[in-house]
């Protein structure tokens, strides 16, 4: 059931619907198998999540906060090894994810500024190729699995660099397909079908490979490529339900 309403309901829709779902989901799933790091709260189980039968994994989404795998480990991430937390910090988040969005906007460090083409969670709607903020406005910014949405990835890069202040830094995360050593972007790859196929998903324009960090660097970032999942113990990885290979590429100017 899952399964068939991603792909069928468009997304602002579905993040309508999820609203009304996790308030009733973390009765329906009460336990204490696994927590979610975001909301603290724990449950028997979590559910399954994918577009496609590549992204199909079970046991990940959290039934409350909806949190993926990524969410949580970038949640566990800024807990631990930043003061994303105390300090005061002027924040941008593209695409804002329905399980960081409350929590962000009710901290009192950030003045925190949501942006996206057509989410209802935005206070901004605009394209990512032209970000309508001056130069150097943000200290931190949020741009999680977009890059792969939008028609010149570079172009989104270099706008995102420009807003970002100088000393300021983001997370970028994106789909990678680490067996391929260039991104895969073909112009003959054109239906929903042959993206889905190709590009694991049928609204993504390309997959990335393992020269992502170069791309963010040509566009000006340095790119820290953070291995902060290798320091966490196996019974956290299980217990959070973390990605057990993901990279988290920290993006400073």
């Amino acid at each position: 059931m899952f399964h068939w309403l991603l792909r069928t309901i468009p997304r602002p829709w579905l993040i309508r619907l999820s609203l009304i779902f996790s308030h009733i989901a973390p009765i329906i799933y009460y336990g204490n198998r696994y927590k979610d790091p975001i909301s603290g709260r724990t449950y028997r189980k979590f559910l399954p999540y994918g577009y496609s039968p590549k992204s199909k994994r079970k046991n990940v989404l959290c039934p409350g906060s909806l949190s993926l795998e990524r969410h949580r480990l970038i949640w566990l991430f800024l807990e631990r090894k930043t003061d994303f937390f105390k300090k005061k910090y002027k924040v941008l988040h593209i695409a804002p994810e329905q399980c960081f969005y409350k929590k962000f906007k009710s901290m009192n460090n950030l003045e925190y500024i949501t942006g996206d083409l057509n989410s209802p969670l935005a206070d901004y709607h605009f394209d990512l190729h032209q970000i309508p903020f001056p130069d150097n406005s943000f200290d931190i910014i949020f741009c999680n699995h977009v890059l792969e949405h939008v028609a010149d990835a570079q172009q989104c890069m270099k706008e995102l660099y420009r807003v970002m202040k100088p000393g300021g830094w983001g997370i970028f995360q994106v789909p990678i397909d680490m067996e391929r050593e260039k991104t895969l972007e073909d112009p003959n790859i054109k239906t929903p079908e042959d993206r889905e196929k190709y590009y694991w998903q049928k609204d993504h324009l390309r997959l990335f490979g393992r020269d992502y960090p170069d791309l963010l660097s040509q566009a000006g970032f340095k790119v820290d490529q953070n291995r902060f999942i290798d320091e966490l113990s196996e019974k956290e990885k299980d217990y959070y339900r973390l990605p057990r290979n993901e990279t988290i590429f920290v993006c400073n100017k």
